[in-house]
């Protein structure tokens, strides 16, 4: 079993990968649960058709009652109407400060789960059991919260997990798009973190489909990356801005299209090709390496072309929303080289600008050069 403890002003907890990992309820983790008054379980619909049984058995096997509340699958769960209707739930079970959650599902579950654990009797004790490859991205690090129709997680706040455990063998059942979702947050971690990692991932032509074992070699860097920018800057005051490269097109376009429409993952991808495109103007990021980008994209099934009949109107309503917007200023994070991020407050008028040199850009790479096949030359 791989682990490694994420430490923070504020706490401290593990993360755990491994295909034991819920044998942990027997032993670290034995006290919070035993110690409880009562352990409630947030569990995704479709986590739950597929797994639940595991997480059910490793509990009763240590003796833990718990109360089971099915939240509907993905995005649906990060409604107003199923938060409330999570505290409801706890509320009509008599739950108690002394109580404790357990997220099982993906990034949405643990969200909402998180947030409520964050704000039931302001406060209460929370695990992150994720059962998806876009939660080791979610699921470290503490930020909870809901979707609003005028944005993607405008209501939250920062809650840290008491401990995050990760089975891979789950991963098994997801289907592609959910695969490539993940593998979009990992590439990101990549890109803002270490130049080489990047090219090992870009010139790989089995991404997005690692082998088990490779998968939580990769993934653990990605934790690692996060968490070593978590501990310097737990809050978003700084750094942690990083995180969201790729993610303020990317949020804009899940808006645009309705949550769990496109998924998170892939409407990232298509953020972080606008970044890369922007970092030519403000950074050292080459054309080619835009093109580059597009192309490795479009190879590894992400629906990259998606914005192509998008005006930028119709995003820039949701770019306003971003939270990295600084008095009325659209801020990205960008690129000055592969492994070098920074933000910049970029004007309408050049967003909309580079926005449709990308589809521009996209056209070319994707639609248009019918000569460039669809194998590993795109890689190179």
């Amino acid at each position: 079993m791989e682990q490694l403890t994420v430490k923070t002003k504020s706490t401290s907890y593990t993360v755990h990968i491994g295909e034991e990992v819920y044998d942990l309820f027997a032993t670290e983790y034995k006290d919070l649960l035993k110690n409880a008054d009562k352990v409630g379980v947030f569990a995704d619909e479709t986590a739950a058709f597929y797994h639940f049984e595991k997480l059910e058995n490793a509990l009763k096997a240590v003796g833990i009652d718990f109360e089971l509340h099915i939240l509907p699958p993905g995005e649906e769960s990060k409604t107003p109407t199923s938060f409330m209707s999570c505290h409801s739930f706890l509320l009509q079970h008599n739950f108690t400060r002394q109580s404790v959650l357990i997220a099982f599902g993906g990034g949405a579950c643990g969200d909402v789960t998180g947030f409520v654990a964050a704000t039931f009797m302001r406060g209460i004790a929370f695990l992150q059991c994720p059962t998806t490859i876009l939660a080791h991205d979610s699921a470290v690090g503490g930020k909870t919260a809901i979707n609003m129709p005028e944005g993607k997680n405008m209501v939250g706040s920062f809650h840290q997990p008491a401990g995050v455990l990760f089975q891979p063998d789950l991963f098994t059942t997801l289907p592609e798009r959910e695969v490539r979702s993940g593998m979009a947050e990992l590439i990101k971690h990549a890109m803002i973190s270490d130049a080489d990692w990047t090219e090992s991932l870009l010139l790989n032509s089995d991404f997005p489909n690692f082998s088990a074992e490779a998968l939580t070699t990769e993934l653990l860097k990605g934790i690692r990356v996060k968490a070593n920018i978590v501990e310097q800057d737990e809050f978003e005051q700084g750094i942690r801005k990083f995180l969201n490269f790729g993610h303020t097109l990317g949020h804009a376009v899940e808006a645009y299209f309705g949550f769990g429409k496109v998924s998170h993952g892939e409407c990232v991808m298509i953020g972080m090709a606008y970044s890369f495109l922007l970092s030519e103007s403000y950074g050292d990021i080459s054309p080619e390496l835009t093109k580059r980008f597009i192309r490795f994209a479009d190879v590894a099934g992400y629906p990259i072309q998606a914005i192509l009949e998008v005006e930028f109107d119709a995003l820039l309503h949701y770019l306003k929303k971003d939270k990295k917007v600084t008095s009325g200023d659209l801020v990205f994070v960008l690129l000055y080289n592969l492994g070098n991020p920074f933000t910049q407050k970029v004007s309408e008028k050049h967003c909309e600008e580079a926005y449709y040199e990308l589809i521009a850009r996209i056209k070319e790479e994707v639609l248009y050069d019918s000569k460039r096949s669809k194998g590993s030359d795109n890689r190179k």
